[in-house]
């Protein structure tokens, strides 16, 4: 079923609209053509007034004038015609016969609106001023009313749906073919490398399908910039990064070191270097691919003393350096190796940058459906602006924790390790030192 913001439901407007405007507009118009057309027009009228004060003026004289009156009209008006008092008595020595007075009861006042089922040319009554006498004639032929009926009838039937059917084909280019062009040319705009290009007012506003699917292309727009900015990043502090070991091999290689010196100068400097580009591809997949991993429960207590029991060989420290507060159910719905590499990540910054005779501490709380995995060493904190920063690739913030000699891709590879588990990662300054925070979902 469309939800409420659905185009389904403005198109069922539109159409509804559409049809019961035809159909309103078509029963309006001919009804307003049925009225205008059934009266007499105003020249009618005023010809006809005439007529009965004629009449009148000869009805004054005497019967005489009124009957030469008479004769003159039937000269100027051919057709029936007769003078009749309130008992529908013929004045002006005219006489009726039966059919002719039966045919009086069917006469129409000339104001009142001429039936078109009627045959011929309709009877039509004038009164003759206050005298209460009315003049009674056929209706001439060139005063008929409906004259042009057939003509705006059939401009009634066609006109008005020709101008809806162009209103609504209007309404359909606004609501379907005007949104869709405007995302064609962003489209185009894609295919030309025009990656600043942005989503229209009128489409970002919308709720409906094509509001998703502009929303949609412009979060791919802003994700392929994003990315190709990254990634010409990541290529400039590689390039960098590359340079420092590569001078010391050049200065070494032209320096006069022993064989010993030299062997161990290089592999030094080339084992730094694959840890560089073993991290950056790592970092590389994880921003491209953005792989979801298989999450399943792992055991934060017993992980947590796997990773202590490498940092601290590879530090040097005792193992009681290292400590956890962990709730013995404390299980979390991840992935094993992927949050480990990001908890060792973490460590290893931890035991790097925390001062001599420093602990680092592992303490979990729960947090509703969730568990926050927090990890504290005490080393110099960073600054408060500076937070998101570290958790960019080549970041470092060594005014702020010296001491460490890595490549900035730790914490940036932590934190897509978590995010692709469905969790969420942050840092945050606490008493002693830099506080960073897991938070995954419980068993």
């Amino acid at each position: 079923m469309p939800n409420r913001h659905s185009l389904f439901w403005r198109l069922v407007v539109l159409v509804a609209g559409f049809c019961l405007a035809m159909i309103w507009a078509g029963g309006y118009v001919g009804h307003h053509i049925d009225r205008t057309s059934s009266y007499l027009s105003q020249e009618a009228h005023r010809v006809l007034a005439g007529y009965a004060d004629e009449a009148q003026a000869a009805l004054q004289t005497g019967p005489q004038a009124l009957a030469r009156w008479l004769a003159d009209m039937r000269q100027r008006e051919p057709g029936w015609l007769v003078v009749v008092d309130e008992q529908l008595q013929a004045l002006g020595g005219q006489t009726l016969t039966a059919a002719e007075r039966q045919g009086l009861t069917f006469v129409r006042h000339y104001e009142w609106p001429m039936s078109r089922r009627y045959d011929g040319l309709p009877l039509i009554s004038i009164p003759i001023a206050d005298s209460g006498a009315r003049l009674v004639m056929r209706l001439p032929e060139r005063f008929r009313p409906w004259r042009h009926y057939a003509l705006l009838r059939a401009g009634a039937v066609y006109l008005p749906p020709i101008l809806l059917s162009v209103l609504f084909c209007w309404l359909l280019y606004r609501l379907l073919v005007s949104p869709l062009d405007s995302l064609r040319r962003q489209a185009n705009a894609l295919r030309g490398n025009r990656l600043d290009s942005l989503l229209p007012p009128s489409i970002a506003r919308r709720n409906d399908e094509l509001g998703e699917l502009g929303h949609s292309l412009e979060y791919l727009t802003q994700r392929l910039r994003d990315s190709i900015n990254q990634q010409q990043q990541l290529l400039r502090d590689l390039s960098h990064e590359l340079r420092t070991p590569l001078s010391r091999l050049r200065v070494a290689c032209e320096s006069e070191l022993s064989a010993e010196e030299m062997r161990s100068r290089t592999d030094r400097e080339i084992t730094r270097m694959q840890q560089l580009v073993d991290s950056t591809l790592e970092f590389a997949w994880l921003d491209s691919e953005q792989p979801r991993f298989e999450c399943e429960p792992v055991d934060v207590a017993a992980l947590w003393d796997v990773i202590s029991e490498n940092a601290c060989f590879e530090a040097g420290w005792p193992r009681e350096r290292i400590r956890a507060q962990v709730p013995e159910d404390c299980q979390v719905l991840g992935n094993l190796n992927a949050l480990a590499q990001a908890m060792e990540n973490i460590l290893r910054n931890a035991v790097r940058y925390s001062p001599a005779q420093g602990t680092v501490c592992l303490s979990v709380d729960r947090d509703g459906n969730h568990w926050r995995l927090r990890i504290e060493d005490q080393g110099p904190g960073v600054p408060t602006d500076r937070l998101s920063v570290i958790f960019l690739p080549f970041a470092r913030l060594s005014a702020a924790r010296p001491g460490g000699d890595g490549f900035g891709l730790g914490l940036a590879i932590a934190r897509g390790m978590v995010l692709m588990q469905g969790g969420s990662i942050w840092a945050e300054n606490g008493d002693t030192g830099l506080i960073m925070t897991i938070r995954l979902r419980s068993v």
